[in-house]
């Protein structure tokens, strides 16, 4: 497992990540999910990313791994879901941090995300404050940001966050001549959310109430030569090794894909030309993409 510092914030992780949203389903039973994520632990990951939303995910990160804890990287989102307080307010990011802490069974989170937080209500400034003041009394090492476009623009510039969140795929290349290219001049953390664009390819025909749906629909647009690769390597390897990314996290409930992943990654980057030509596709393919309209 290779590992990277995590921007300026003192803090070091894995190139491979946990993402933790299957883990929070209350139909995996409790023992399985404690044995994924020990296997996940063994195998050299140290970051683990949740959130409010995901069920029962930090409930079980802080059962299950407390006793790792020296070793992990935590990351989780708040903003909304706390009960007695109105979701993005002041209140409810103070709440929702003391109640992270709880769940996670920690002194202190690594890094805490304001969770796709709308443009407007950053500018307000209040959720801001309140997860400055976190880190401030010690609960929080670093603040950061989840979230896309005008909102992820506004985090990055600001100041205010020590690390952010967003989409980046072959099917997603929106943020690398953008946003990307900000967090690394401020040096921020970044974590590539959804690196495998939901595994469109799953797919025949453009599925319906999915969300690989807009994924899939840039995926057949863009017509990449995989150059002998499969699909799961050829977007793993494109989105960890994108410069800027510190690490990119990858959700399953499957022990199998976790240890694949993680040996995927120690194939290193694809080649160069290989990187040049799905930049290219993804720039010349039609930018109607994300309504689904090609």
């Amino acid at each position: 497992m290779q590992y990277r510092p995590f921007g300026r914030t003192g803090l070091t992780v894995s190139v491979l990540g946990f993402g933790a949203g299957q883990v929070g389903d209350a139909r995996m039973p409790e023992e399985e999910a404690g044995r994924l994520l020990n296997l996940a632990a063994d195998l050299g990951i140290t970051l683990f990313d949740t959130a409010r939303g995901y069920g029962l995910s930090e409930e079980r990160i802080g059962r299950h791994l407390a006793h790792r804890r020296g070793s992990l990287v935590l990351s989780t989102k708040v903003g909304y879901g706390i009960e007695g307080h109105e979701d993005w307010t002041y209140t409810c990011v103070a709440a929702g941090v003391d109640a992270a802490l709880r769940r996670l069974n920690t002194d202190v989170i690594d890094v805490v995300h304001l969770h796709s937080c709308p443009r407007e209500t950053l500018e307000r400034g209040d959720v801001v404050r309140a997860l400055e003041e976190a880190v401030a009394a010690g609960k929080v090492r670093v603040a950061g940001y989840s979230g896309e476009n005008e909102a992820l623009d506004w985090a990055v510039g600001s100041g205010r966050f020590g690390a952010v969140e967003h989409s980046l795929s072959i099917c997603d290349q929106r943020v690398i001549d953008g946003a990307l290219v900000r967090s690394r001049a401020e040096g921020l953390g970044v974590i590539a959310k959804r690196p495998v664009a939901n595994a469109p390819w799953r797919f025949q025909d453009c599925p319906k109430g999915d969300y690989a749906e807009e994924y899939w629909w840039r995926w057949r647009t863009m017509g990449i030569d995989p150059r002998g690769l499969d699909w799961q390597e050829l977007a793993l390897r494109f989105a960890a090794f994108t410069p800027g990314v510190h690490s990119c996290i990858v959700g399953t409930g499957n022990p199998e894909h976790l240890k694949r992943n993680v040996a995927l990654l120690e194939e290193g980057p694809l080649e160069q030309d290989h990187v040049a030509a799905i930049r290219h596709a993804f720039s010349a393919s039609d930018p109607g993409w994300w309504r689904g309209e090609v």
